[in-house]
């Protein structure tokens, strides 16, 4: 949305490219989108790279100026041509952009989603559009009658890891690689002072400051990840008592335990400790850095999916 944005701000023209609907394989879920500038700058992805050169095409060649459906995959030639999965169909809303009448709309829609409010569009084919109150939500981000797109959407999943390591350091990766934002603590100068890795955002604050300025709803999730309980602690103290969707921290069954039993002591009662995942990640079992960080990830993808399934999304 901040590139749709951008592009009209700078007076071009937009095409909003949405799936609506889909029919047996897709590689894509509803709700997905493509943005097309008119000088052919693009972001997102409503396929595995199939449709999208045909929609930069047909918006550049064509530039509908009203909005229109598009299906892919409703004759044996769509499905060689553009290599859909075996009986896959995509039904797409494209929805023209122009900035003189669509920038209040989508500077609302980028100022709700910065602020970590979730916000629900209403799109018209043949034109026009409009949001709605969060009473609109809809269970899994969209629904559409073949005339009226409802489409929820929340804020990007916000990730603090803390301690730097290994770990990190490739949870960081996957986790980024996967569409979370994600921010490193490590209030411990021996360990900050010697990161390496200057793409990857660090806090040398104490984690409790953080979750409470910036980690406080339930789109973000926690990892306890230093292996020193004067850090960890600290930190997951602060989120098991956030709405946060994901509080982890990593270590054996027996740390995992001890770390219980001294959460309790802090004052943590058994509902908030029971959201605690300890040991950390999906059984893989996994040994390295990478392996550990990729049972983490994939249990926060999973975790994810389960919040977007409840609270409608993109």
């Amino acid at each position: 949305m901040d590139s749709v944005r951008c592009w009209l701000y700078g007076g071009e023209r937009v095409w909003l490219c949405t799936i609506v609907e889909t029919w047996g394989s897709s590689p894509r879920p509803v709700g997905s989108w493509l943005a097309v500038s008119e000088t052919g700058r693009w972001s997102g992805s409503v396929s595995g790279g199939c449709l999208e050169e045909d929609l930069l095409r047909r918006t550049a060649t064509e530039g509908p100026v009203e909005s229109l459906l598009i299906d892919y995959g409703i004759t044996d030639g769509d499905r060689d041509r553009f290599q859909l999965p075996c009986g896959g169909r995509i039904r797409l809303l494209v929805e023209p952009l122009v900035p003189s009448d669509s920038l209040t709309h989508i500077e609302s829609v980028s100022s709700a989603l910065a602020e970590r409010q979730p916000v629900v569009r209403e799109v018209f084919v043949g034109g026009g559009m409009r949001l709605l109150g969060a009473e609109f939500n809809v269970r899994n981000g969209v629904a559409f009658d073949g005339q009226t797109l409802v489409h929820s959407l929340q804020p990007e999943c916000r990730l603090l890891l803390i301690g730097a390591g290994e770990v990190a350091r490739h949870v960081a990766e996957f986790a980024s690689a996967a569409e979370f934002s994600v921010t490193l603590c490590e209030p411990r100068d021996t360990f900050a002072d010697g990161w390496q890795y200057p793409h990857i955002p660090l806090s040398r604050r104490l984690p409790d400051d953080i979750i409470a300025d910036d980690y406080g709803d339930q789109w973000c999730g926690v990892l306890a990840l230093a292996h020193d309980p004067r850090v960890d602690d600290m930190g997951l103290l602060a989120a098991l008592q956030s709405p946060a969707f994901y509080v982890g921290a990593m270590g054996s069954r027996k740390t995992s335990e001890a770390r219980r039993s001294r959460l309790a002591s802090l004052g943590l009662d058994e509902s908030a400790l029971a959201r605690l995942r300890a040991p950390i990640g999906v059984n893989i079992p996994s040994k390295t850095p990478a392996e550990i960080a990729i049972s983490i990830v994939a249990d926060l993808i999973a975790a994810r999916h389960d919040l977007r399934a409840a609270q409608p999304s993109l």
